[in-house]
C-alpha cells in the first residue's frame, strides 16, 4: 500500500530527487501560480509528481528558499509546506477535472508500482486471494503468471485448495495470452479491485473518531457527543451513525447472537446484561436454552448491584468480540440498513 507521509522536516537539498524537487516547487507555488504547470503535465507526470507529493512530509523553509531562489519573495511568508494526500487532492481539484483527480488519487492511494502487475505484487496476498477466489480460474491463471513468482506462490497458498489446483492446471495449459484479453483483465482489475482498494485506504476522519468514541465509557462518550453537538451538530450526527455500540448487538440475527454467546466470557455476559435494556436482555435470553438462561438469570441476581464502570467494560468487551467474529466472517454486523451492512 502507499507509504504514509513523513513528518520530520527535511532540509538537505541533495536528498531530494528530481520528482521531489518538482513536488516542492508546485506545493510552494500553490494553486494560483502552479495551475498552468499542472495543466501542461500529462497523466503519467501528474501521477508521478502526485505520488511523490503525497509522501513528501514537511519541507523546511530554508530548503524551500535554496530550491526556489527566484521565488523567495512569493514564499517568504509561507514558512514550511506539508505534502499529504488531502493537500494534494485539494490542490489538484482547483485546476483538474474531478474524474481526472479521482483517477490520480486512486492510483497514488493504492499499492506502489508503475504497472498493474507491479501494483498487484505489492498487495497483501490474503487481500488479493480473497478477490481472486471469486474469479474464473482462467483469469486467476493469467494474473498469477504476470505477478512476481514469490508473491504468486503466497497468493496461491491463500486460495481454497481445490480452486488453487484448478488454477495451477490452467497455468500449465496457458499459452501466450492475446493482448486484447490481457488488456481486458487489466481493465477489470483496475475498475473492480484497485479502485475499491484505494477507497478503502482513504479512511474518513469521522470513522476514526467514531472508533475512538466507541472505546469511551458511557459518561465520557455522552460528554463528548453533547459538546460536539453544540459545536458541530452535523459532524456529531455522522459520528453517532458510524459508532457501533452495545445496543447495536440487538440488530444481530439469531445465528450471530448464538455465535457471540459461545465466544464471550460468561462472567462478562452477566455483568453486561445487567446494564442492558430489557429488550436487548430478552433477545439474548431468547437465544439460549432454558437451562442456560435460568443459570445466567440466577447468576445475575446473585451479583447484586454492580459498578457502572464494570458494566461498561463488560459491554465493550462483548462489542470487541463481535467485531472480531465479524472480521473472521463468522457473523454479520449491520447498522439496521439492509443496504448498508458493516463488516469490521
Amino acid at each position: 500500500m502507499a507509504k504514509p507521509a513523513k513528518t520530520a522536516a527535511r532540509d538537505d537539498v541533495k536528498s531530494l530527487s528530481g520528482p521531489e524537487r518538482a513536488a516542492v516547487l508546485l506545493l510552494a507555488l500553490g494553486e494560483e501560480h502552479g495551475a498552468s504547470i499542472w495543466k501542461s503535465l500529462d497523466d503519467d507526470e501528474v501521477k508521478e509528481v502526485s505520488q511523490v507529493m503525497s509522501n513528501l512530509g514537511t519541507i523546511s523553509a530554508s530548503l524551500i528558499e535554496r530550491l526556489l531562489v527566484d521565488f523567495v519573495s512569493q514564499i517568504s511568508s509561507t514558512g514550511s509546506v506539508m505534502g499529504s494526500f488531502d493537500t494534494t487532492e485539494r490542490l489538484l481539484q482547483k485546476f483538474l477535472p474531478k474524474d481526472r483527480v479521482n483517477t490520480v488519487m486512486e492510483e497514488i492511494r493504492g499499492p506502489a508500482g508503475r504497472t498493474m502487475w507491479d501494483k498487484l505484487s505489492n498487495v497483501n496476498e490474503s487481500v488479493l486471494a480473497n478477490y481472486l477466489k471469486n474469479e474464473y480460474p482462467q483469469t486467476v491463471a493469467v494474473v498469477l503468471t504476470k505477478i512476481k513468482p514469490e508473491h504468486a506462490s503466497r497468493v496461491l497458498g491463500a486460495l481454497p485448495e481445490d480452486f488453487a489446483l484448478e488454477c495451477v492446471g490452467r497455468m500449465l495449459r496457458l499459452e501466450s495470452v492475446q493482448k486484447d484479453i490481457l488488456d481486458k483483465v487489466e481493465q477489470t482489475l483496475r475498475q473492480e479491485f484497485m479502485t475499491n482498494l484505494a477507497r478503502t485506504a482513504k479512511r474518513d476522519a469521522h470513522e476514526l473518531i467514531a472508533e475512538i468514541f466507541n472505546n469511551f465509557d458511557r459518561q465520557t462518550e455522552a460528554r463528548f457527543i453533547t459538546a460536539l453537538e453544540e459545536r458541530n451538530r452535523e459532524a456529531a450526527e455522522r459520528i453517532k451513525a458510524l459508532m457501533f455500540t452495545f445496543e447495536d448487538l440487538g440488530k444481530l440475527d439469531s445465528g450471530s447472537i448464538q455465535t457471540l454467546l459461545r465466544a464471550v466470557d460468561k462472567d462478562k455476559l452477566g455483568i453486561a446484561l445487567k446494564g442492558a435494556s430489557a429488550a436487548l436482555r430478552d433477545l439474548f435470553f431468547s437465544n439460549m436454552s432454558e437451562r442456560a438462561g435460568k443459570i445466567l438469570r440466577d447468576d445475575m441476581e446473585s451479583m447484586g448491584p454492580v459498578r457502572l464502570k464494570d458494566v461498561d467494560e463488560s459491554q465493550m468487551a462483548m462489542v470487541n468480540v463481535a467485531k472480531d467474529l465479524a472480521a473472521k466472517g463468522e457473523i454479520m454486523i449491520s447498522k439496521g440498513n439492509n443496504e448498508d451492512e458493516l463488516v469490521y
